[in-house]
This record gives structure tokens, sequence and C-alpha cells, in this order.
């Protein structure tokens, strides 16, 4: 139980989320656009200002798009880079732990409740067993969570940047033609903020039309209420090449614990997402259904889970 306060951030390339952790609870929840500020210093300082905690927090957890190797820390889809030792100096805190962020959100997944999770179709978690978490926002996270002795431990990777394949003759088409643009066509160039747009112009260019051009909300804005054909197949082809990419992680890791839909996109498409083929496209792997079928997936609704993770860090 963390007795003193910590500064807790989840840092995507959009926007920054900061809290305090005090008395073990999350308070003062805080969200800053990433690109008003120069560095994360300045963001965490400005944060700092904004609250005026009595005392100035000496811990800290951050969790931040990024793999993390070594002290020299660089976004994957931002300019903000950082030394850790610089940055526990410079904000004098006497712990600082920086981890990826979807790390962050897989360590909270065993502390959400019923009441944070939507179930997509069947299937019955195995106690202890692996989990995998994936979860389309302004990129694409992946991680896992393997079960030791007496904790869980986080698996820290880049999976969204696998090879993403097609299952249906118009996903062939399409990233084919994505293949022209990209140099590697990899999960995220499909399920991801801009994952969504180049869906949405992708299946317009295949049809011979020059579409207007949408930022990733109004892709699904117009897949709601416009009516939209490419938006609405985009949306609906998003569903179903996630499904697939998470079908593959639960093969690789053997979640039979269960798989976690994060990020912010899949929230926000509501009934658009949990109506595709997300599920069907989940189990459909052939000679291994029976085995996915068991396996239950859910889309975590929860607005912040990394905090929890993050003073999961701060408490081990």
């Amino acid at each position: 139980m963390l007795t003193e306060p910590a500064l807790v951030a989840d840092l995507g390339a959009t926007n920054a989320r900061f809290a305090l952790l005090d008395d073990g609870q999350v308070t003062a929840i805080e969200i800053l656009r990433v690109a008003d500020y120069p560095s994360l210093a300045s963001a965490m300082g400005a944060y700092l200002d904004l609250i005026n905690p009595p005392r100035p927090p000496r811990l800290s957890a951050v969790a931040i798009a990024s793999p993390i190797i070594g002290d020299f820390v660089e976004m994957t889809n931002h300019a903000w880079s950082f030394s850790i030792s610089e940055l526990k100096e410079q904000l004098a805190f006497d712990r600082l732990e920086v981890i990826n962020d979807f790390t962050a959100v897989a360590l909270a997944v065993p502390h959400l409740g019923p009441a944070d999770l939507t179930k997509i179709g069947g299937g019955t978690a195995v106690p202890n067993a692996p989990i995998g978490i994936i979860g389309p926002g302004t990129g694409l996270g992946v991680s896992g969570l393997i079960h030791g002795r007496d904790h869980w431990h986080p698996l820290a990777g880049e999976g969204g940047h696998v090879t993403m394949s097609a299952v249906t003759p118009r996903e062939s088409q399409v990233l084919d033609l994505l293949r022209v643009r990209f140099p590697h066509v990899s999960a995220e160039r499909v399920l991801s903020g801009m994952g969504l747009v180049n869906l949405y112009e992708t299946l317009a260019a295949l049809d011979g039309e020059d579409p207007p051009s949408r930022a990733p909300r109004e892709v699904s804005a117009a897949a709601f209420g416009e009516g939209d054909d490419h938006c609405v197949e985009a949306v609906a082809m998003f569903g179903a090449m996630l499904g697939t990419v998470a079908g593959n992680l639960a093969l690789t890791l053997g979640s039979l614990g269960g798989v976690y839909i994060a990020g912010g996109i899949a929230p926000k498409l509501g009934h658009l997402f949990l109506d595709s083929e997300f599920r069907e496209r989940f189990e459909a792997k052939g000679r291994f259904r029976d085995y996915l079928e068991a396996i239950p997936t859910y889309l975590i609704t929860h607005p912040t889970p990394a905090f929890y993770g993050l003073k999961y860090v701060l408490e081990w």
C-alpha cells in the first residue's frame, strides 16, 4: 500500500493523462494535449501547477507509448524523448518508474471488475492462465500477462507492428493497395486511428472514388450518422481485422485466461464494434476453432486502466 503521494502518467501520442495516487487512490485526473508541451517534464510541471498538491510527490510512474530499452526513451508516434535519470533529477523524484503503456494496461487487467468490462461472445477464463491484451488507439498496443508463483508478470513487446494478413478477397485488395503506400503494412497501419482512415481511403480508391479527407473520429461519426458506405465498411473491416489479430495473439500466448481489448477506439465505436465480425474472426482459426471458442474476449470500458497498472508497479 502506498503511504505517500505519487504522480502517475499515461502518455499517448495525442493525450497525456495525469493523476495523483493519494493513499493508494487515484485522484486529480487531468488530460493534457501532448502537442501543447515541448517535453514530458514541462507537461508534468504544468499538471502539478494545475492541481497544486499540498506536498510535491516524490514518487512517479509513467506509462508511455514506446519500447523501453535503457535510459533513453523516445515516443514512437510523437517527438517527445527524454532520459529517465535526468527526468528523475529534474522533477526531484526519489523514485521514477517508466514502462510501456500497454504493459501498464496489462498489469491493470487482474484488478478490473465486471463494471469495467463488456464481454464479447462466449468462453470462460481459466484461472491464472496467460492473458492477452490488444488495443487500437493512436497506435496499436499489444501485451500479455503470465502468472508466476505469487504475482502476474507482464510481457513488453511491439506486437502492433506484426505484418497484417488478409482473410477475404476485399481485404487482400486493401492490403495490396496499402503496400504501394507503405514499405511494410503492419497491423497498426489498419488497426489504429490513422489505420481507420487508411481503410476508409483505400476502400474508396478501390471503388474509383476520391473521398473527402476525414480524421479518424470523422470516419466513425460518418459510419454512425451519415451512412457513408465507405466509412461503414471501414469500421466493419476494422472490427473483423482486429478479431483476426486478437485470435493470433490468443494462439501465440495460449491466452486461456482471456483476451482484453483496450485503447480508445473500440469503446467509442459502441455497437458498430460489438456487432462487427470481431468474435467470428477471433474464432475462425480452422482446426483450432474449438480452442478459441473457449477463450473469453472482453472490451475494457474503464477510461483510465493504465493508472491501476502503474499503482501496481509502485507497490511492488
